[in-house]
């Protein structure tokens, strides 16, 4: 059976490049980074090859304003909740939005507990939050602000450099945070442009490693660790590297950044294929985001009349690999809370199905992908209860061509 992997917004397979570096610094240059010997200190320098990356990357200004660490969860949280404990004798306001990823808004709720007030803001209908409703919930207690650079479940490109403009004008001591697990090496990510003073990666999401992650601390930021008992990355996340991942990681993100436009230009035109074929074969689907503030290779539909995990698992029939939603979601009850805040009717957002493309994917794979989700959807509104007169059991091919025409 033919096996197509749609699902790089989960997670994606390991760069050959970023893999063997991996695996040298499993079984040949195993020593530890914190060794004072031979074999500890070439691990050492090329974990600092890595962080030297990052910071090419991302064009910070130094490698000490990068701390390395498990993944984007733990960056994100070490990123809000140092930050906010740091900064609590100034004030007690953090914002953020209703589309953040569960390790950001998990991570606020519970800050919350702790005494900060956490203002979380709506999006629009494209899922992207105003910078004027930024601006409007901004108080003289206000010391946080976290905004994802891309949405993990949609692909809407938030409007961050323009926020931290703003923030900038306000010449306030306003932390500003931006998760950008989804966007780094899709979209151009420089610090500095975008007014950032926190921002975190993570591996597995640009053809590196599981297991590892980075975080951007701009210099003279205050901020506090949030774990202890060590001196690793500056006293900032002690324990022992993952030393060979990270070794990965950096030369993972140095290939993306190098092949970012080609990528770009690549996958962009393929999401828009796969996009065109959806809506015009298959009635009754809306695709969500916005329409071009969206990153690459990120399409995201909702399927009227039929349930998004069956379609999923129907779809893996079929050697088709997709998602409902977020990874880290997967298999709970409810719709998205994305979904849901950027007030799509729970019974309608219950039918979402998420394709994230990559750079392997082909044309011939997406009309593979089209054909089969065409049958798919036209079988299960065979058996839906709820379809009825609205889509005609069987009809569903031609109406679709018929309204496009």
């Amino acid at each position: 059976m033919r096996k197509i992997y749609f699902d790089h917004a989960a997670t994606t397979p390991v760069d050959a490049g970023a893999a063997e570096l991996v695996m040298q610094y499993m079984t040949g240059d195993f020593g530890n980074p914190s060794s004072m010997h031979g074999f500890g200190q070439a691990v050492r320098n090329a974990l600092e090859e890595a962080r030297k990356q990052v910071v090419a990357a991302i064009g910070a200004a130094s490698v000490g304003e990068i701390a390395f660490c498990s993944g984007g969860t733990e960056a994100n949280n070490m990123a809000i909740l140092g930050a906010a404990r740091a900064n609590k004798q100034k004030g007690n306001h953090i914002i953020t939005t209703a589309v953040e990823h569960h390790s950001v808004l998990s991570t606020c709720k519970y800050l919350a507990k702790e005494g900060f007030e956490v203002t979380i803001l709506p999006v629009d209908h494209y899922g992207l939050v105003n910078v004027e409703d930024v601006a409007r919930v901004i108080t003289n207690q206000t010391i946080l602000i976290s905004i994802m650079h891309a949405n993990n479940e949609v692909g809407a490109v938030m409007p961050i450099a323009e926020i931290g403009q703003m923030l900038k004008n306000l010449n306030r001591k306003i932390i500003f945070h931006t998760d950008a697990i989804q966007s780094i090496g899709k979209l151009p990510v420089n610090v500095d442009q975008l007014n950032v003073d926190l921002l975190t990666i993570s591996g597995h999401k640009i053809y590196g490693p599981t297991g590892t992650g980075a975080m951007y601390l701009r210099r003279g930021t205050w901020w506090q660790p949030i774990m202890y008992g060590g001196g690793q990355e500056r006293r900032r996340r002690p324990g022992t590297e993952n030393a060979p991942a990270i070794i990965g990681l950096g030369k993972a993100l140095e290939i993306a950044v190098a092949n970012r436009v080609a990528y770009v230009k690549r996958i962009t035109k393929l999401r828009d294929e796969l996009v065109d074929k959806v809506l015009s074969r298959i009635p009754h689907v809306r695709l969500n985001g916005h329409p071009t503030k969206r990153l690459p290779g990120h399409a995201s539909f909702c399927v009227e009349y039929i349930e998004g995990e069956a379609m999923m698992l129907y779809l893996d029939m079929q050697g088709i690999a997709v998602s409902s939603g977020s990874a880290c979601t997967s298999g709970t009850p409810e719709p998205s809370h994305v979904l849901l805040a950027m007030g799509i009717p729970k019974e309608l957002a219950y039918g979402s199905v998420r394709v994230t493309l990559g750079k392997y994917n082909t044309r011939e794979e997406i009309d593979y992908f089209v054909e089969a989700l065409t049958e798919i959807v036209e079988r299960m509104r065979l058996m839906s209860p709820v379809a009825g007169s609205n889509c005609t059991p069987g009809a569903c091919v031609s109406c679709s061509r018929a309204e496009n025409k």
